[in-house]
């Protein structure tokens, strides 16, 4: 029944960052979470963390996530998938990413993206 919770729990948290709602991704995270997107510094903590992910949904349109497998175990989970972007110039843009998780089915404890960004800012 965990391995049930935790996938619904996961695909909860990715419609909240689909739907840029920083207030619904943030009751997902434990108060001393530490975050961390691709190779930015680490984020630790609810206030540095609301920032970093209000910022980085203020640099996008949209984006819809296409989870493809979910894989959990006590405590952990992996997220494997593609992001597709829309830019504020219309651009669209869609990428492979894996997410490992700590705290799962919760809170999160530890958030690590891994997922080369460059092509979303690219001129």
């Amino acid at each position: 029944m965990e391995r049930v919770d935790a996938t619904h729990r996961i695909a909860d948290l990715f419609a909240a960052i689909d739907a840029k709602d920083a207030d619904r991704f943030m009751a997902f995270l434990a108060d001393d979470a530490r975050f961390v997107y691709a190779n930015a510094p680490a984020a630790v903590g609810r206030e540095a963390i609301r920032g970093a992910v209000t910022g980085f949904f203020g640099s996008v349109r949209s984006m819809s996530h296409t989870l493809r497998h979910v894989w959990t175990m006590p405590g952990h989970a992996i997220v494997e998938g593609s992001v597709h972007y829309v830019r504020h110039d219309a651009r669209e843009v869609t990428l492979p990413f894996a997410v490992v998780l700590d705290g799962v089915p919760g809170p999160i404890a530890g958030y690590r993206i891994y997922v080369d960004g460059t092509p979303l800012y690219a001129a």
